[in-house]
């Protein structure tokens, strides 16, 4: 995975359980029925394109065209779902825990672009602000500040304001790689 821009990486990683479940599934069909209320709850939560791609895995098919018509994080899913049937040895570890140093830049760009107008962008960051909220703790934190860093917030002592040592570094770190972006 280390290959894959900051960006693919970080969501890979976010959707980890997801791609190794349908991979598992693609080789083991006993596991269909587990994966089942997991695609039922994507589609509920508007997931509803990606798992209409992800049936057609599960069905056999393999093509890249698959990605084709896809935002860029179901695209990315899709494709780590392919490599991972292809070689196993590509798949996301489940059970990692988040890298600061992988999402920072991820999060800085995703942040500016959305600052800049990248309605993409902007829906990207609200669909993991709200699995961030749902994570609790200081990822919960960093979820509900999504928006002031969208529309500029770069005090870091405000936004980190309650975190852990880690969380904090991690806001340093993605207001860091934000001022990075900003200078170019």
């Amino acid at each position: 995975m280390s290959a894959l821009p900051p960006r693919q990486q970080q969501i890979i990683q976010a959707h980890a359980a997801l791609i190794t479940r349908v991979v598992m599934a693609c080789s083991n069909r006993a596991m269909l029925p587990e994966l089942e209320p997991v695609l039922e709850m994507s589609v509920q939560n508007g997931w509803g394109n990606l798992v209409m791609i992800i049936r057609q895995i599960l069905n056999g098919r393999r093509d890249v065209s698959l990605t084709m018509g896809l935002d860029e994080e179901d695209g990315v899913i899709v494709e780590a779902i392919l490599r991972g049937i292809q070689n196993p040895a590509t798949l996301p570890d489940p059970n990692a825990k988040p890298d600061a140093g992988l999402a920072a830049p991820g999060l800085a760009t995703m942040i500016d672009a959305a600052g800049k107008g990248d309605t993409q962008a902007l829906q990207l960051l609200a669909n993991m602000a709200e699995q961030m909220v749902k994570a609790g703790g200081d990822m919960a934190k960093l979820g509900g500040m999504m928006r002031q860093l969208v529309n500029g917030e770069r005090d870091a002592d405000k936004l980190a304001k309650g975190m852990s040592v880690q969380g904090r570094e991690l806001v340093y770190s993605i207001l860091t790689e934000m001022g990075k972006l900003a200078s170019h």
